[in-house]
């Protein structure tokens, strides 16, 4: 039996097609119990790769014959070797090319939808790490929004649409992945956007984005209005884009709301938390799209691979939104704060210009969940 390196993309497909995979994952149990390749139709089993040293043979039954089986290590080494053992005892296998590293790595481009006079609004989705980045095109013209460090994506995307990006903006600053919005400005020419308040200890010239802040992009005018929406962070800033779309950063999700303790400040922010979702979108238009800078779990994608849903079904759905008393919501959010992300501190400082970590350095820092939700 042959055996088959399958690309992050390929697995990708897989999960937003919602079709049937085995996934044998080789790492230690603690690695597969964090985090893992997340799909609708996915079954799992983990073992780890040390157990299957002697030989493939007792796991043999564990392995389905009817379905595609992709064996998973965190680099691709070991699960190569495992899938090897496994064709030598007959079994059709493939293997993850690049291991989780390469899946955390991965953006999936979809369109989210048309803009006024022929503009395009286009969601990436880094499926392996629940990270939303967003590019606005218009008239030979782009503004990205939350781009995260695989700027190459961005730019070539920008390329094949035969579009320059003008504008770059983060809805504030992020702890659980590193930002690709000053690098991508410095490379095309873009002007970099970071709301003041969270950029007191930055370290390179930035402009503000602030409240009432528009800038239109290509000459329909399509216009990205500013938003202030503090609660993630004091700065977090929402974008609204020709009137039809919400981007929410990481203050609102699909199924749940944005953490208010990445700066040490949960007992602080979670009234500002409360005062932008509960009065400040509340005067938003209900049928506003909302698109969010992360998703946390599977369910969260529609039937195209997008995560985005109407403002007005997540007043009446997202429980987060629907918690009348002030205290119990308080009590909700300080009470079921999940782990912080990993080398939250670390990410904060390296978006902040403090640290100038290696591309090594980077993946490890971003490796595991997302994790800027309330659970």
């Amino acid at each position: 039996m042959t055996v088959t390196a399958w690309t992050a993309a390929q697995v990708a497909r897989k999960v937003i097609d919602n079709k049937e995979f085995f996934i044998l994952d080789v790492r230690n149990a603690d690695a597969f119990e964090e985090w893992k390749i997340d799909g609708h139709n996915f079954d799992y089993v983990n073992i780890p790769y040390f157990e299957l040293l002697d030989g493939v043979e007792e796991i043999l039954p564990q392995i389905p014959t009817d379905k595609d089986v992709l064996v998973v290590c965190a680099k691709e080494g070991s699960s190569i070797m495992v899938a090897d053992m496994l064709s030598e005892a007959g079994r059709e296998v493939g293997y993850l090319a690049g291991g989780m590293k390469s899946w955390s790595m991965y953006l999936e481009p979809i369109k989210v939808g048309d803009l006024a006079n022929g503009g395009e609004l286009y969601q990436f989705v880094r499926l392996g790490k629940g990270c939303l980045s967003y590019m606005a095109i218009s008239e030979g013209e782009a503004a990205i929004i939350d781009a995260v460090r695989f700027t190459e994506v961005f730019t070539k995307f920008a390329e094949d649409k035969d579009v320059q990006i003008k504008h770059v903006f983060d809805t504030h600053l992020h702890a659980d992945h590193i930002s690709g919005g000053r690098h991508i400005a410095e490379v095309t020419g873009a002007t970099y956007y970071l709301p003041p308040k969270d950029a007191e200890e930055v370290v390179f010239d930035y402009a503000p984005l602030e409240d009432g802040l528009t800038v239109n992009i290509g000459s329909s005018a399509i216009e990205v209005g500013a938003l202030y929406s503090p609660g993630h962070t004091i700065g977090s800033t929402s974008f609204v884009i020709d009137g039809k779309y919400l981007l929410t950063g990481d203050i609102l999700f699909i199924d749940s709301i944005g953490r208010p303790d990445l700066a040490g400040l949960a007992e602080d922010w979670v009234g500002d938390l409360r005062e932008t979702l509960y009065a400040r979108y509340r005067t938003l238009a209900e049928d506003l799209i909302v698109l969010p800078a992360h998703f946390m779990i599977m369910d969260e994608l529609n039937a195209d691979g997008t995560v985005a849903k109407r403002l007005g079904d997540l007043f009446a759905e997202n429980h987060g939104l629907n918690v009348e008393d002030e205290e119990a919501f308080r009590s909700m959010v300080t009470d079921n704060l999940p782990p912080q992300p990993n080398a939250y501190q670390e990410i904060r400082h390296v978006n902040m210009g403090k640290i100038t970590p290696d591309n090594d350095e980077q993946t490890e820092m971003e490796i595991g969940p997302n994790r800027c939700a309330v659970r």
